[in-house]
């Protein structure tokens, strides 16, 4: 019998509800979460509360087009996502190795998806269902919505638009956009001849476009490394829905049309999305596997925003969910809070109540409303914006309404806070409610470096923002009685950092001893301004030439923030050597690493250590004769294999 708590995945769960054909079929990278944490669950959950079917088909077998058919044709159009992360950075480290687990399938096993999962899909739909509507979407989708460099391949790829060869595209948060959608292909008009903000679809003339601008095109930014930077720049000045232009690039003699970003969801609507019948579980197929380990770290955890004007040239999420915040209200977030404290796992713990920032709960100025956020200025960065309007007010409220629940014990914030945004505030109460309610025992802050070459490229404030956050917040715990840390998250070989940056951050990392544990190595991930640079050694904002560690260098930028673990040694000792300083290579107390021993010195040590140890065993036979002879009573001595124990007088 059909689980009515989810869609259906099945005929059978078809049959169970009636359905003889599904209007939507979405066919997602990631096991079956139905939970608000996923997006193949929202867009579902959203299509569904407007009154249309939907069915999921999750980690379908692309070998063979027999499990991407099960259910059917749909009526409308099949939904294709990778999943919650792109397909290429849930499969490969950094190194371009394998990854051993994946989170989100059951059991955390590997290889449930294929390398570059929205386009194997695509093509097996295709093969399957010749003629059916295609709309792909999702993070894989979103972030190669235009031509852009691919790290894996170590080239610039087309849009995914072409190479899936679906019908549209949609973009960032898609609830609004895909409602829009379905009702334009209820309506009969097909899905490649939409037209709808947040949405890219392929056109073979402009003729019929109004106001837009064209960027370098696909054979343009493949050949010149500048064309590709400018392209990046004209990206990035239109992602806001207010401001943002139609932009096209050519492919061939094809056209890619990109509108607009859909508006953001108001607060009404955002409580509306995330108060749908989520069953806020993983589908119970998954028992025998031990489940989706994925939702283990949002089970007790609450989303309370979306967007962030904190734009770390190295995150997405600018290109994604955008810059201007949008939140929830706190009845809703109460609400969610309040189902928690009834699941008969609950503890007494909220994991978090946060977001890409959790101390982001409005926009940062009020003009963004109706003008939309500023083109060529950052709201936090080289320093906050005097228009900003900073004030943790909401936030509190919805914290302080959380902790206040009858069952829930504590309230923990794990989700980044932008420390340069509470050193703003001019009201000291989020940093004491922060350092007295809501830290466990560990609060995670990105500086990311300490090199403020390196963080100016990084669009991140100066190392000193961070020393004074990190004092404020030890002084307050100290204050409160409480042993609290701040756990840094570091980053390595952004573009920009030379050894000698990489140095510097060590030295850092010693002197205030940090044992790194969490440390990225850059990542050239689809989209971001940080990989237009990694690519082309051009800052895109500015156009300056940018120095790139690669290859070797790479990976001892990495081993140097890591100098403690001995599997580095032999790269640190390599860097420290070519940066000249020899002087950090010893046994004092400032030195980063013992110096590695030849192979003839560790064989004088073996054997010395060979002596020490026999003669060790010398001295505690002496010792153990001499005891033997202080045991002998008067006049007899005790008989061997009995206690130590002597009748008579103890000698």
């Amino acid at each position: 019998m059909a689980d009515n708590r989810f869609l259906p995945i099945s005929k059978a769960d078809m049959d169970e509800r009636g359905i003889e054909e599904l209007d939507f079929i979405y066919v997602c990278g990631d096991a079956y979460v139905d939970h608000p944490s996923f997006g193949h669950a929202i867009i579902c959950r959203v299509l569904e509360s407007h009154g249309y079917t939907v069915g999921i088909i999750p980690q379908p077998d692309w070998k063979s087009t027999d499990d991407i058919s099960r259910l059917g044709k749909p009526r409308l159009a099949f939904l294709v996502s990778a999943g919650n992360i792109d397909s290429m950075v849930n499969h490969y480290t950094v190194n371009k190795k394998r990854r051993s687990e994946d989170m989100y399938s059951p059991g955390g096993k590997s290889g449930m998806r294929p390398d570059r999962a929205t386009i194997v899909y695509c093509n097996l739909i295709r093969q399957a269902f010749p003629g059916s509507q295609i709309i792909i979407g999702g993070i894989e989708a979103s972030l190669r919505r235009f031509a852009h460099y691919d790290y894996w391949d170590n080239k610039v790829r087309r849009s995914i638009l072409f190479d899936s060869k679906a019908d549209c595209l949609s973009y960032g948060m898609g609830e609004k956009t895909m409602t829009e959608l379905a009702k334009a292909l209820d309506s009969g008009i097909p899905a490649s001849e939409t037209d709808i903000d947040g949405c890219c679809y392929i056109r073979k003339d402009t003729a019929f476009l109004g106001e837009f601008e064209e960027i370098p095109s696909f054979e343009e930014v493949s050949q010149d490394n500048k064309k590709y930077a400018i392209a990046t720049k004209i990206q990035y000045d239109n992602q806001d829905s207010v401001s943002a232009k139609t932009l096209v690039q050519k492919h061939g003699d094809r056209y890619l049309v990109v509108n607009p970003p859909m508006t953001p969801l108001n607060e009404k609507e955002l409580d509306e999305v995330y108060e749908l019948d989520y069953a806020f579980d993983f589908h119970p197929i998954y028992k025998p596997f031990g489940g989706v380990p994925a939702i283990n770290e949002v089970k007790f955890s609450i989303t309370h925003n979306r967007g962030c004007f904190g734009e770390c040239n190295f995150c997405a999420l600018t290109f994604h969910q955008g810059r201007s915040v949008r939140s929830r209200s706190v009845n809703s977030v109460v609400k969610e809070a309040k189902r928690m404290t009834e699941l008969p796992d609950f503890k007494g713990y909220i994991h978090d109540i946060g977001g890409p920032t959790a101390n982001f709960s409005t926009p940062s100025c009020q003009k963004q409303l109706s003008k939309g956020t500023c083109i060529s200025r950052k709201c936090l960065y080289p320093n906050v914006c005097k228009n900003m309007e900073v004030s943790h007010e909401k936030y509190l409220k919805m914290l302080r309404s959380v902790r206040g629940l009858p069952k829930v014990k504590k309230v923990f914030i794990r989700s980044g806070i932008r420390y340069d945004y509470l050193l703003a505030d001019k009201s000291n109460a989020f940093l004491k409610e922060l350092c007295a309610h809501h830290v466990s025992g560990q609060l995670r802050v990105a500086p990311e470096h300490i090199s403020d070459n390196v963080l100016k490229l990084m669009g991140k404030p100066p190392s000193l923002v961070y020393d004074r956050f990190t004092e404020k917040f030890y002084n307050e715990s100290k204050r409160m009685g409480k042993e609290q840390y701040a756990v840094p998250y570091l980053m390595s070989s952004h573009p920009g950092s030379t050894l000698e940056d990489a140095l510097s951050l060590a030295l850092y990392t010693k002197k205030h001893r940090i044992n790194p544990q969490q440390v990225q190595d850059f990542y050239p991930t689809p989209f971001t301004v940080s990989t237009c640079m990694y690519y082309t050694g051009i800052n895109p904002l500015d156009m300056k030439k940018v120095y790139v560690p690669k290859g070797e260098e790479k990976l001892m930028q990495r081993a140097l923030l890591q100098y403690n673990d001995p599997a580095n040694h032999a790269l640190v000792i390599k860097a420290l050597k070519k940066l000249g300083r020899e002087d950090l290579i010893g046994f004092d107390s400032d030195c980063l690493v013992r110096p590695r021993l030849l192979k003839n010195e560790k064989n004088i040590i073996a054997k010395s250590n060979i002596k020490q140890s026999n003669q060790r065993k010398d001295n505690k036979n002496e010792l153990s004769d001499f005891r033997r002879k202080k045991s002998v009573t008067k006049g007899k001595r005790q008989p061997e294999g009995k206690s130590g124990r002597t009748k008579g007088k103890r000698h």
